[in-house]
């Protein structure tokens, strides 16, 4: 079977265990997803040798180490996939809310509700947590769906999204519902995106290079997901330690992830004060600095930073840094390098900070806080799709609602139109 027939029979496979899943009720829905978290965790060492292998064949092939992280799974981070579920299961079922209703004065009633989506096809690099955050948050939304995932994770996504698929399927959900592309060819995400008729929607959660290529591409209605270029602007009256603290947590913490910040701004009346301490800190981290020509006044292994630097999204422990000399130069460089993901100001002056928020267009804008909280799970929701950069439909952290459409109930008692 080419690629083309084997994507076409799994999207119409989860085309009809749609249409079943979107009646589907929210106790099944949330007994399945409890099932689905036991089972991770009792057949956690499937997955852990199913995962060694991948990790061995990433590493003979010389992946960097922040993408080893992504790409390794523990007991912990199992136990981590498994609690996401149980989230899901106790957050509220979007499907069949209802969003307005009236009465017009010929006497139509017109309510207006939550449903499915329907299929949703998903791509993603070296993350196999996102084959159970994606799985869990399409059941509880009333949705089928097509995982592709990236080949350097291929033999942890299949047993992962095979286990989840019989458990869910045992606890009564439509069979098919979830389904895996299991070919590394890279010919299989360009069929997946031009399922037209099969596939509602596209998500593609990776890098820049994979999101523009389906942004570019896709036939099928995309949601975009963005690369994080973020950026931390210390202003001239913020508190220095804070800031320390800020700047180092959202660059260190984790920084192969989106959410992570790639430049750092210094308002150059604070740049003796912070920088000092800021550069101590992160050389103690192993953190590479590319800085403009003050920040390397502040230490001789700052690396000249380039026109590109500003625009890159490292994923490892490299950061731009840049003296501006106001918070409007700052706003200015964001508006320029930014990606429209989360973007931070360290302040304690009230006025600067409402300013940038209210100026800043991107899907998270923090004030005293790391980037790093631009999350799914640290929103509240469980889990999470990704992080939309777009501004159609949804936008930040997309969870149960945003993977929701709306159609209206109109009832009658035999109107007809004049």
């Amino acid at each position: 079977m080419d690629t083309y027939e084997l994507v076409r029979t799994k999207a119409a496979a989860a085309k009809k265990a749609a249409a079943k899943l979107a009646v589907t009720n929210t106790a099944v829905k949330n007994k399945a997803l409890l099932a689905m978290a036991d089972a991770l965790v009792a057949r956690q060492n499937e997955i852990l040798a199913a995962n060694a292998m991948d990790m061995g064949m990433a590493a003979a092939k010389g992946m960097k180490s922040s993408m080893l992280d992504r790409l390794q799974l523990t007991e912990a981070r199992i136990a981590g996939m498994a609690d996401g579920l149980r989230q899901v299961a106790a957050l509220p079922d979007p499907v069949g809310n209802v969003l307005d209703g009236k009465t017009l004065p010929n006497g139509l009633s017109i309510t207006k509700i939550r449903v499915p989506l329907g299929v949703i096809g998903i791509i993603y690099e070296a993350r196999p947590n996102v084959t159970a955050d994606a799985a869990g948050l399409c059941l509880k939304s009333g949705n089928a769906v097509i995982l592709k995932g990236g080949s350097e994770a291929m033999e942890s996504n299949k047993i992962v999204a095979a286990i989840l698929a019989e458990a869910a399927e045992v606890a009564g959900i439509p069979a098919g519902f979830l389904q895996f592309v299991d070919t590394s060819d890279r010919q299989a995400v360009t069929d997946l995106i031009h399922m037209n008729g099969l596939v509602d929607v596209v998500i593609p959660r990776g890098g820049a290079g994979l999101i523009k290529m389906v942004v570019m591409n896709a036939t099928v209605p995309v949601i975009e997901t963005g690369a994080g270029v973020c950026h931390t602007y210390v202003d001239a009256d913020a508190d220095v330690e804070m800031a320390v603290n800020i700047a180092y947590n959202a660059k260190v913490q984790r920084p192969s992830v989106c959410n992570a910040m790639e430049t750092l701004l210094v308002h150059k009346d604070i740049a003796d004060r912070f920088l000092p301490a800021m550069l101590a800190k992160y050389a103690e981290a192993g953190v590479e600095i590319r800085g403009d020509k003050a920040v390397q006044g502040f230490g001789e292994d700052v690396v000249p930073a380039t026109e590109e630097d500003w625009a890159t999204e490292y994923g490892d422990l490299r950061l731009s840094v840049k003296v501006v000399a106001s918070m409007e130069e700052a706003m200015e460089h964001i508006a320029r390098f930014g990606t429209g993901h989360s973007e931070c100001i360290v302040t304690n002056d009230y006025n600067k900070a409402r300013v940038f928020q209210q100026t800043v267009d991107c899907a998270a804008v923090y004030v005293n806080a790391s980037t790093r909280f631009t999350d799914g799970n640290e929103f509240g929701f469980g889990a999470e799709i990704g992080i939309s950069t777009q501004k159609l439909h949804a936008r930040g952290p997309m969870a149960l609602p945003e993977l929701t459409s709306t159609k209206y109930l109109v009832c009658g008692n035999g109107q007809v139109r004049g």
